[in-house]
């Protein structure tokens, strides 16, 4: 890993071990995005549904494996396990920070 953790990414991806919605959502500004699955939630409120649906469906935890900084995004690789096919599995998580928030997330 070339930067460390920042604090919202070490607390969501805490949360998300723990299946702590609350937790989860706490890091992300308001008016954030995230794009999981070929579905972009806005919000808030969509947000909130998707991790709700996407922990009671998977049930993941996930392994950070290796953090790089773009100048504009954090890009994370993990070693994600859950109940899904191909578990465990890389997944790669794009994150981008203003004001120690959450604005944007896509995994992929």
């Amino acid at each position: 890993m070339t930067q460390p953790l920042p604090e919202a990414l070490a607390a969501y991806f805490a949360a998300n071990n723990r299946h702590d919605i609350e937790g989860m959502l706490l890091p992300f500004s308001d008016a954030a995005t995230v794009r999981d699955e070929g579905e972009e939630m806005r919000g808030t409120a969509e947000i909130r549904a998707w991790m709700e649906k996407t922990t009671r469906k998977y049930r993941a935890t996930a392994e950070m494996k290796d953090l790089d900084w773009n100048g504009e995004t954090y890009q994370v690789a993990a070693l994600v396990s859950g109940s899904f096919p191909g578990s465990p599995a890389i997944l790669h998580y794009k994150f981008g920070l203003t004001d120690d928030r959450i604005t944007d997330l896509e995994i992929g």
